[in-house]
């Protein structure tokens, strides 16, 4: 349970970051932190870097202080704003129908 409550998070968390408006004004839109704050994968990583580091001042996630741990939380929250970014849209969930042309279906 404590890494379902560490994944959805980190989720939210950077949805926020990435996302919301309220970051608008302040959010840079150049450069490499642009870059960072505009992908969900790479700002994920370092909200589950941010979540390890803070970990002893909450109750709903403890993990240890050993940097392989942080390294791989950041790697879950990754994956966890990824996830979610695949999973969830501005409308609820994302459902995708891939069409088919005739010609890939005689090849």
């Amino acid at each position: 349970m404590t890494f379902i409550w560490f994944c959805l998070i980190s989720y939210g968390l950077t949805q926020i970051i990435v996302y919301g408006k309220i970051f608008d004004p302040i959010r840079p839109t150049k450069g490499k932190l642009g870059q960072l704050l505009e992908c969900p994968m790479c700002t994920g990583f370092w909200v589950g870097v941010f979540l390890w580091f803070v970990n002893d001042y909450t109750q709903l996630f403890t993990f240890d202080k050993s940097m392989i741990t942080g390294m791989l939380l950041g790697f879950a929250g990754s994956a966890a704003a990824y996830i979610g970014n695949m999973i969830f849209g501005d409308y609820g969930f994302r459902i995708e129908q891939k069409i088919v042309s005739d010609r890939s279906k005689n090849e």
